[in-house]
Formats: C-alpha cells, sequence, structure tokens
C-alpha cells in the first residue's frame, strides 16, 4: 500500500501499536476532547515491527513514533509504558511487556512478579505504572510527555477490567486494584490518562480541532 502522500488532517491519530487495549483507551479520551479518532497499527498494512531496545521510557517511545510516522508520512504517537517496582530496583521497568519471556501473557508476567515478591512485606510494596507519549510529526521536533501513577502490588490478583499488570496494581487511595475500577474511571486516573491528557493540552495549544 502506499502511504507516500500526507493524508493528515487532524480528525484521527495514528498510535503505533498492536495492543488493541492501549488503542482504545486513547481512542476514548481523544475522541472525547479533541474529536480525534485514534487508529492502531492493525489498520495499515506493511508497517515494520519496531525494536524497542533504548534503555528508557522515552527513547523507545521516540523511535516508535518517528519510525513509523517516516513509514506513514503523517504524524503518529507511540508510547513506552509499564511498571516500576521499588524493591526490585525499577523492575520489570522498559521490559514490563516481557518481563517472563518475549512472548508471556500478562498472567506469566504477573505470576513472576508475585514471585519476585513473595518476600517482601506488604509495606515495602511501592510500586509506580509509568507511561511516556511521544508525537512526531513530520517536519517538526519530537515531543515526548510523561504519566504516572502511584501504588502497591498485592499479594494475588484481582479484578476483571483492565489488562497487564493492573490486577496486581493497588490503589491505597481507592482500596481497590486497577482491575477492578470501570474503564470509565481508569481513564481518567492511569498513567496513560495522565499522559494523554498532557499531550491533549499541548495539541490544543499548536493546532485547531473542530472536537
Amino acid at each position: 500500500m502506499d502511504y507516500g502522500k500526507p493524508m493528515w488532517q487532524w480528525t484521527e491519530m495514528v498510535f503505533a501499536t498492536r495492543n488493541s487495549h492501549k488503542v482504545k483507551e486513547l481512542d476514548a479520551m481523544f475522541s472525547a476532547h479533541l474529536g480525534v479518532r485514534v487508529r492502531g497499527l492493525a489498520d495499515f498494512e506493511g508497517v515494520p515491527e519496531v525494536v524497542e531496545d533504548r534503555d528508557s521510557f522515552e527513547g523507545n517511545a521516540v523511535k516508535k513514533a518517528e519510525t513509523i510516522a517516516q513509514v506513514l508520512n503523517r504524524p503518529v504517537a507511540a508510547d513506552d509504558s509499564g511498571l516500576t517496582v521499588e524493591a526490585l530496583g525499577g523492575a520489570p521497568g522498559i521490559y514490563s511487556a516481557r518481563y517472563a519471556g518475549p512472548d508471556a501473557t500478562d498472567e506469566e508476567n504477573n505470576r513472576k512478579l508475585l514471585a519476585a515478591l513473595q518476600d517482601v512485606p506488604a509495606g515495602d510494596r511501592r510500586a509506580a505504572f509509568v507511561c511516556v507519549l511521544a508525537l512526531a510529526v513530520p517536519g517538526e521536533e519530537t515531543v515526548t510527555v510523561r504519566g504516572e501513577t502511584p501504588g502497591m502490588i498485592a499479594e494475588e490478583p484481582k479484578g476483571k477490567y483492565g489488562f497487564g499488570y493492573d490486577p496486581l496494581f493497588l490503589l491505597p487511595d481507592r482500596g481497590c486494584t486497577m482491575a477492578e475500577v470501570p474503564p470509565e474511571v481508569k481513564n481518567r486516573i492511569s498513567h496513560r490518562a495522565k499522559a494523554a491528557e498532557k499531550l491533549i493540552r499541548l495539541l490544543r495549544e499548536k493546532y485547531r480541532f473542530d472536537g
């Protein structure tokens, strides 16, 4: 498919991920605040996989955004996000999605995390969800924003919502895990929501929207 001609009209945003959960979360926020639809890479043919080989959330997000923006010749947002656990020296960090191996499932990653923390007391299981969003616009300087949500790691998974480490991520001020809050609440309090809010404000300041 030919992506050579610019098609960007600020009615939609390409989000450099094939994770349908992330696309759904971002689409809800950008549609509500900017009238901008968010599309994932599943909507495009011939888009290459980008190796996340940088040593920071910012580095990985920028690499993905700039690589896909060059391929599609239109502005692209990308994120790198993960869980940092104080007792584990910040792990799993940028390796969160593949903590238990390259093709690990959410359940496998959660099991490994619980095993790593089995001897750590409840009061010492401090953690944070981190999300960095990068926006690469052809011909302009790439920008990044960062969102963090502090919490604790539970001793067992709870909740039916969310994905990834949500069932283990305790929100002390709410007395429940991230997987126990409905999507409309998560879209206000999550690390990705906080980063998205910053990006939305940035876009409002720089561009005009009909939404």
